[in-house]
């Protein structure tokens, strides 16, 4: 089997074919599925072993102490050997996986062969293909969580141990210094238990993460905001825990700590960081300086860890097996999130490459995983899902004709539902320059209906005449979406202009079939129904906003609501699901504002109901998370979206207000909207001025197609990602 292995003499890291563990009594042999690379802990051990060896005494003064016993023990030339011998030697690394129990040892009744198991210990949990894990080192994974999320049960552990240590309290406050894996995971543990948190941090990006997972406020140390943020939280007294989870040679986070801490208040150290107290800070507020020993009580008893004797539960609560099934608890409920953690998924044969980019700075990561393809393969999960999307071909250069301002553009329409008749026709009745030649309809009262009350010309339920009229310079398919993609294909060999409500698509195939039809027409003059981009009031925002240097985080909520009983929305076997039916105007949305095509698509739903997370990442690390929920409250707005960079953030509130602040003073607001519009405009009278404009000039589409085709995949990527549990990458076709 394979594992990564590090010299700590030579810095060498290396994946190395060793012996397969035995299956010794009282364990389990774990075949791993993912591991986890602790950012912290693990690069802190890369970085030192790469180090002179000077060096690495600096670093390590307590082994220096042990060498220097060994010389007045045994003399210099045994302990020279000694210690060169054990720094000549190849270490393991890792301590946190998830993977499939593969034998059972003796003594073993909780698991059988095939469950699937999170492991922890950094001599049992190993970035390797198989591990013997004892017992106590060990958990189930609960029903539905995805072994990728498992795979963090070590280090959640690790951040629930010292949470526990700080005792927090409902209605408390708590400062976490150090938002790296740990402590983005101190502050979701202790917003789930009903403490609100402010985060200390120098990275930008980082405090973001954080409040996107519930901290009230983050900031910079080195800045007024933390100290700010604390006053304002606890009336001036302090907070109740000060949690450090930082790391490095630094003497400020126990500074930090003692200065913003309340009289009595507890300090909690969980990361390695410099602890030189400053003692007339710490004895005047009697502070109460606690140490976290790692995933809680067990922990380096040979007793507990080897031989599997348990402490009693009356006595000890909470052990190291005991956190960790809490915590996989926690995830598998979704009070806890690791996914927004997760910054790259590298295969495991990469361990070396991965490393290295990570102690160079070039990979920048929260949470760094490590995949093993082909067991990821044989638990039926896609352990890298992958969507094409489709490349976008055409032949010859398509033209298209133009018309003088007064000719009119003839248009038919093919469908006359509720949003046709409420939401395009009566925009398009009035424009100027317009006319509305014909009405499709599979019933004839229909058709007669949309012709009496917007003046078509023409009224029919047959398709085929309409496709062969070259006097209709451009086609609208507003029918149900299990059609719109077929429609589409025909009116585009027709060489019709077409607008098509959203989706454009309901599988990876019908879309293929679309642009297909592209390539073999030469035809791409094709527009969807993705209007919100085209909303006034968000496009002065997003113009007020300005242009970004650096990674953003939106946030889109959208209150859908329940469906009336009946409607042929919930027909989900021939019209696709809700979300596809309509998600792609958030994603469209989402990334016309970053301007940009998601890279991949995360996506988890709630049990029993059909409320959605779906979290788009971006080429420049951008992140868009969209919560698409029918379960809130029928008065709350339907849309509320949040775009956070450089030190801005735009607020839109339901196409009625829309905001952008600016940093530098607290809260100041640069620009609001100046007043409430008569009524919500979504944009599809700008959409529909901006289709007939291309299709008078010949000039481009509002929206290119290869950006419709992205958001498409993209929508359609959704389901995917929900059976497989796991990110797909959306890859183009090659």
């Amino acid at each position: 089997m394979k594992q990564v292995v590090q010299n700590y003499k030579s810095g060498e890291l290396a994946v190395l074919d060793v012996p397969v563990p035995g299956c010794k009594p009282g364990g389990v042999l774990v075949r791993t599925a993912y591991s986890l690379i602790s950012t912290g802990t693990e690069l802190m051990k890369v970085s030192e072993a790469g180090m002179s060896m000077l060096g690495k005494a600096r670093s390590r003064p307590d082994q220096v102490a042990k060498v220097m016993q060994s010389v007045a023990t045994n003399g210099v030339p045994a302990t020279y050997r000694k210690v060169m011998g054990k720094l000549d030697s190849y270490t393991p690394l890792g301590y946190s996986l998830c993977g499939v129990v593969e034998q059972v040892g003796a003594g073993i009744d909780d698991v059988k062969a095939g469950d699937l198991v999170a492991c922890a210990g950094n001599e049992h949990a190993l970035h390797a293909e198989l591990n013997w894990v004892p017992k106590n080192l060990y958990t189930p994974v609960p029903d539905g969580l995805a072994p990728r999320h498992a795979a963090f049960g070590t280090v959640g552990s690790i951040a629930m141990q010292g949470v526990r240590q700080g005792e927090p309290q409902l209605g408390e406050v708590a400062l976490v210094i150090g938002l790296g894996l740990i402590g983005q995971l101190v502050v979701q543990l202790l917003t789930a238990a009903g403490v609100r948190v402010v985060g200390a941090d120098p990275d930008p990006t980082r405090c973001e993460l954080a409040e996107r997972l519930g901290a009230a406020a983050c900031g910079d140390p080195a800045s007024t905001a933390v100290e700010a943020a604390v006053a304002e939280l606890t009336d001036g007294h302090g907070v109740d825990q000060v949690f450090l989870a930082a790391g490095g040679g630094s003497n400020q986070p126990v500074e930090l700590a003692a200065r913003l801490a309340r009289d009595r208040g507890r300090v909690v150290d969980i990361g390695k960081c410099r602890l030189d107290l400053p003692w007339n800070a710490y004895y005047e507020k009697e502070l109460d300086v606690r140490f976290s020993r790692s995933y809680g009580p067990g922990r380096y008893d040979p007793a507990y860890e080897l031989e599997g004797r348990d402490y009693p539960i009356g006595y000890v609560r909470w052990t190291e097996r005991r956190n960790l099934a809490c915590f996989l608890d926690l995830l598998a409920r979704g009070s806890v999130d690791v996914e927004p953690l997760v910054s790259h998924v590298a295969d495991f044969d990469d361990a070396v490459e991965t490393y290295q980019s990570l102690k160079d700075g070039d990979l920048k990561a929260v949470a760094v995983l490590f995949r093993y393809p082909e067991q990821a393969e044989e638990q039926g999960e896609s352990a890298a899902p992958e969507v094409s999307v489709p490349e976008v071909r055409r032949t010859g250069t398509t033209v298209a004709p133009v018309r003088s301002a007064k000719t009119p553009v003839r248009l038919a329409f093919v469908g006359a539902g509720n949003y046709a008749t409420s939401m395009l026709l009566p925009h398009l009745a009035q424009r100027e320059g317009v006319e509305l030649s014909t009405v499709v309809t599979t019933t004839a009262l229909s058709a007669a209906n949309a012709q009496r009350k917007f003046g078509f010309a023409e009224a029919t339920t047959d398709l085929d005449a309409v496709l062969g009229d070259k006097s209709i310079d451009a086609v609208f398919v507003v029918t149900r979406h299990s059609s719109h993609a077929e429609l589409t294909r025909q009116a585009l060999l027709a060489g019709k202009t077409v607008f098509v409500e959203k989706p454009l698509a309901l599988t990876e195939d019908e879309l293929a079939g679309v642009l297909a039809a592209v390539e073999e027409s030469g035809n791409d003059r094709l527009q969807v129904g993705f209007n919100r981009r085209f909303a006034p009031l968000l496009q002065e925002a997003r113009k007020r906003f300005g242009a970004r240097t650096g990674p953003a985080s939106l946030r889109y909520l959208v209150n859908a609501g329940k469906l009336q009983h009946g409607s042929w929305y919930l027909q989900q076997g021939a019209e696709g699901s809700r979300f596809v039916g309509e998600g792609g105007h958030f994603i469209d949305t989402a990334s016309w504002l970053l301007d940009a095509d998601p890279v991949s698509v995360y996506a988890t739903a709630a049990p029993g109901n059909e409320d959605l997370q779906v979290v788009l990442r971006y080429p420049d690390g951008s992140t868009a998370t969209i919560s698409y929920v029918t379960t809130g409250a029928a008065g709350f707005p339907k849309e509320t979206l949040d775009l956070i960079a450089d030190g801005r953030v735009l607020r839109l509130d339901d196409f009625v207000r829309a905001s952008v602040y600016s940093d530098g003073t607290v809260g100041r607001k640069q620009w609001v909207s100046s007043r409430l519009p008569k009524a919500r405009d979504k944009g599809q009278n700008a959409e529909l001025a901006a289709f007939i404009k291309a299709v008078r000039t010949g000039g481009p589409m509002p929206v290119p197609l290869e950006s419709l085709v992205a958001t498409t995949s993209a929508t359609l990527a959704v389901r995917a990602g929900l059976a497989g549990g796991a990110p797909v990458t959306l890859a183009r076709a090659r």
